[in-house]
């Protein structure tokens, strides 16, 4: 997994929250870190054929203002963390955020997506934001890292990495890279969720929990089954009650991850995301 990271920024403290979370997980490695912010020019209407230009007085000062922007994070980031193994890169994009994120991982051959997030919003129907949710699921080729803004990295804590999964994916190791990554940089293990809806697992479930195991053989990881609970309460009983560090799954259409952050959900359960959220994809798919 090369290590060329991108971090979308808005300036805020939870997207600094994600760039320092981002700094201590790599603080071993050699890393090329490419901050991004997206901007816009909010009284230019989605329906209008009106855009604006390069030279126009509103754009030069909107893009002025991202890379200054960029320019003051990188600064905060030399005085703060000071690792010479650490490269920065800045990206001022005029795009919404997921249309930047995507050239990004493009152009630059990125590798892990780490971002922040608010949390709970004033949506009906979604706990992360939606810009982090957008990304989850619609940057289908490269692994993607959600930071709560409750969340922190503490380098002394004993940590464990939860793999939420209902065995349907023949995995491969590409797929699994990132959380193999991830666990080994870390020293955690993994612990392999599945929440058993139908008695037992079918044939072609017990061949992909196979093929996890042996793709999981170079790390310290168990098994884990619960029963007659929801998918979504399931899974987050099961990390508050461990003290789990972190969620992994594997994105692929029709999946869990819109359930597991909904507001209803939340309320029925009283669960706010307070870990890290690390969504691969079914390559596959």
């Amino acid at each position: 997994m090369k290590n060329k990271i991108l971090i979308p920024t808005d300036f805020s403290a939870h997207a600094w929250n994600a760039l320092e979370y981002a700094s201590n997980l790599f603080k071993d490695d050699k890393c090329t870190f490419y901050l991004l912010n997206a901007f816009q020019l909010y009284h230019f209407t989605t329906d209008s054929l009106i855009l604006p230009e390069p030279g126009e007085p509103e754009y030069k000062k909107a893009r002025e203002e991202s890379e200054t922007g960029l320019k003051k994070l990188i600064d905060g980031i030399e005085l703060q963390f000071n690792n010479p193994i650490h490269h920065f890169e800045i990206i001022s994009s005029y795009n919404p955020v997921l249309e930047a994120v995507k050239e990004s991982v493009y152009e630059k051959q990125i590798s892990l997506i780490i971002m922040g997030t608010k949390g709970e919003t004033n949506a009906a129907n979604i706990i992360f934001g939606s810009n982090a949710v957008d990304v989850m699921e619609k940057i289908q080729h490269c692994p993607v890292l959600v930071i709560p803004e409750v969340a922190s990295f503490m380098n002394e804590r004993k940590k464990e990495i939860v793999f939420a999964t209902d065995f349907k994916i023949n995995y491969n190791h590409k797929e699994l890279e990132s959380l193999i990554t991830i666990a080994k940089r870390i020293k955690a293990p993994v612990r392999i969720l599945h929440i058993l809806e139908n008695g037992k697992l079918t044939p072609e479930q017990e061949n992909n929990k196979e093929i996890l195991r042996e793709n999981m053989k170079d790390l310290v990881s168990t098994f884990h089954t619960l029963t007659n609970i929801k998918v979504a309460a399931g899974v987050h009983s099961f990390i508050e009650s461990r003290g789990s560090e972190m969620l992994a799954l594997i994105h692929k259409k029709h999946n869990v991850l819109n359930s597991i952050f909904s507001k209803s959900l939340v309320e029925k359960v009283g669960y706010k995301p307070k870990v890290p959220v690390l969504a691969m994809h079914d390559l596959k798919n």
